[in-house]
């Protein structure tokens, strides 16, 4: 039997790959906003970032298949243009992915907008900068070891993703069998040396993702130039 399911593998990393792509972009966005922006109903939209992070994965994993689904609005529009169902497909877990990676990628970019100094930002004003000369040269080369952790952050989460990947997905090779999930197969069919080492790559992922944002923080978090 073959101990590693490398189509289980590049499945999870297309999925983070794109998951990221996404989530970065909008995640910048949408982290400034909240950083620098009050407006009226702040605190609940930071709870709804937030809120994946204290759900069960099942009881999200409940929620968007009821939304995924044939009967849901977000199944029903998707069948009507692609005549194939959202849920139980590769598209169908990138959404999810997307969902559930909302507070892995803001949360990290709005402290590190947050920790830019508004003087920092007036005085590029004041040089003649514009507001979007002043986002490429000043706020993203500051901003960016927030950056890097967010992206950091949701790749390795998404492939770690167990409880709402198969709640939507379900466990279909080559469609929706992420890493995680084929684990999960080898333990059922007690297969614990491929369970074992899939397990290890995942923890030496995990373990390398945690250490370098702690590198960051080392390097950049505890020393400012203000």
């Amino acid at each position: 039997m073959k101990h590693f399911d490398t189509t289980a593998l590049v499945l999870s990393l297309q999925l983070g790959l794109l998951t990221a792509a996404v989530l970065i972009p909008l995640g910048i966005v949408l982290a400034r906003r909240l950083a620098w922006h009050p407006f009226r109903g702040r605190s609940m939209a930071q709870a709804l970032i937030a809120l994946p992070l204290i759900l069960p994965p099942t009881v999200l994993g409940y929620y968007l298949l009821g939304m995924l689904s044939s009967n849901g609005p977000l199944g029903r529009v998707w069948e009507a243009l692609r005549h194939e169902p959202l849920a139980f497909s590769f598209e169908g877990i990138l959404l999810a992915s997307l969902l559930f990676n909302i507070p892995f990628a803001i949360q990290p970019m709005q402290r590190a907008f947050e920790a830019i100094p508004t003087a920092i930002r007036e005085a590029a004003w004041c040089s003649g900068l514009s507001n979007w000369q002043t986002f490429l040269r000043i706020e993203l080369p500051l901003a960016w070891p927030g950056i890097l952790t967010a992206l950091v952050l949701t790749f390795a989460h998404t492939l770690g993703e167990f409880g709402v990947v198969l709640m939507v997905g379900g466990n279909i090779e080559g469609e929706t069998r992420t890493i995680s999930i084929a684990i999960y197969d080898r333990v059922q069919a007690l297969d614990d040396a491929g369970a074992g080492i899939m397990s290890l790559f995942l923890l030496g992922l995990a373990f390398a993702a945690i250490t370098l944002i702690y590198a960051l923080h080392d390097r950049y978090g505890r020393t400012r130039p203000w």
